[in-house]
């Protein structure tokens, strides 16, 4: 399953049909369908092709509406969800508009989610004019009244999905197009250490490795420890690109006229929002006695005594700064910490397992209350002295 494959989230009251609207779009019996209410409890996803759109997620949620304090987490995984969709379906039934879908139009618009509204079991009960003008007064979302029994109601749902995809949603961005030309030289530094996968290599370096074919250029991988030996070969690379736990090393050793990088700042720029990592970045200098530092992992994984996030960083922030400072560390789709002003600093991964919607949103509450964010790879490369090298291609290609 694509991470940049376009998230559509269904949300809405319970027993409004998202499990069968689900199974229609995708022709599959992939979420329960029943009368009973509650039956969806966490969000279910479904990889899909979609005839106009292309390769999608679909996330069916539970109902808005559901009853007590289990129907309350369901409500609160719900709403979560749409912080990490690129757009979504409001479905209502029975003509049946309140509350319950205000609030789902308030998040969609506070987070840019761009959404329709969907009245199915027009069968049973066509959209009523009062309806529509209840609907008005809070939205000018695109308004359809369907069936999920109906076929033909299919591909008249799809054609207005279609026009709500943001059009970034489809956007084949290149890691290093635009720093690089066909013929050359590209190398790839990849440390196999405690954290590397059995017998595979991580997403980030699979990622380059295919944009640099995709761009044409002769790509070279070594390991860190392979760096001096292929540098007796007399090849200049046109760019260098490591794993950001081994920056210092690989620095010390790249001849300085080398442009190097990671695979963890290509990430910032590809999904990040890159300017705000290049000045929250700086803010590392700047922490004091006791700052708390939120690290964010976008994925969940085993933790070695080498975990880059856990240890590695909070390890060399101390020492970069001398200061006690204090670490809280959320994975995964975990619930951000309340306040986001209780933190100086934020350091986000790179990144590679989610969209950059997601990442984009999972960073708004810091950004909004004025937090400094960084990343991992730009991070590790002003503690280790290196941040200027690290970037200047970038800044350079801006003009900066």
């Amino acid at each position: 399953m694509s991470v940049n494959n376009l998230h559509i989230g269904i949300f809405g009251r319970r027993n409004t049909g998202k499990s069968s609207l689900i199974n229609m779009i995708t022709g599959q019996d992939i979420s329960i369908v029943s009368n009973v209410p509650g039956t969806t409890t966490d969000p279910v996803k479904k990889s899909v092709e979609i005839f106009d759109i292309g390769p999608a997620i679909l996330i069916d949620t539970a109902g808005i509406d559901d009853l007590g304090e289990i129907g309350s987490k369901k409500i609160r995984k719900s709403q979560e969800v749409i912080r990490r969709v690129d757009c979504a379906i409001l479905l209502i039934a029975g003509n049946q508009f309140g509350d319950y879908e205000v609030k789902l139009i308030e998040q969609f618009q506070k987070n840019e989610v761009p959404y329709l509204i969907a009245h199915n079991k027009s069968d049973i009960d066509k959209i009523a004019a009062i309806t529509k003008s209840a609907i008005r007064r809070h939205s000018r979302a695109e308004i359809i009244d369907f069936s999920t029994i109906d076929p033909a109601d299919k591909e008249r749902l799809i054609a207005a999905l279609k026009q709500i995809v943001p059009e970034a949603a489809f956007q084949k961005s290149s890691l290093i197009g635009d720093l690089v030309r066909p013929g050359d030289v590209v190398l790839l530094i990849t440390p196999i250490d405690s954290e590397a996968p059995e017998g595979r290599m991580i997403l980030p370096q699979n990622q380059t490795i295919r944009d640099a074919l995709d761009n044409k250029c002769i790509t070279i991988v070594i390991t860190d420890i392979g760096l001096p030996d292929f540098l007796k070969l007399g090849i200049t690379p046109a760019l260098a690109i490591t794993d950001s736990s081994v920056f210092g090393v690989v620095a010390g050793t790249l001849p300085e006229e080398i442009p190097l990088t990671s695979f963890s700042i290509l990430f910032a720029r590809l999904k990040g929002s890159f300017d705000l990592f290049m000045e929250g970045t700086r803010h590392i200098a700047k922490l004091k006695e006791g700052d708390s530092v939120l690290i964010l992992e976008s994925c969940t994984h085993q933790n070695s005594c080498d975990d880059i996030g856990r240890v590695k960083i909070p390890k060399l922030l101390q020492q970069f700064t001398s200061k006690k400072l204090h670490f809280t560390v959320v994975s995964g789709f975990s619930e951000l910490p309340p306040d986001p002003s209780a933190f100086s600093l934020v350091i986000q991964c790179g990144g590679c397992m989610i969209t950059r919607k997601q990442l984009t949103n999972r960073l708004k509450p810091f950004v909004e209350a004025g937090i400094s964010i960084t990343n991992y790879g730009m991070a590790l490369a002003f503690l280790h002295g290196i941040f200027e090298r690290a970037t200047c291609i970038f800044t350079k290609r801006a003009g900066v």
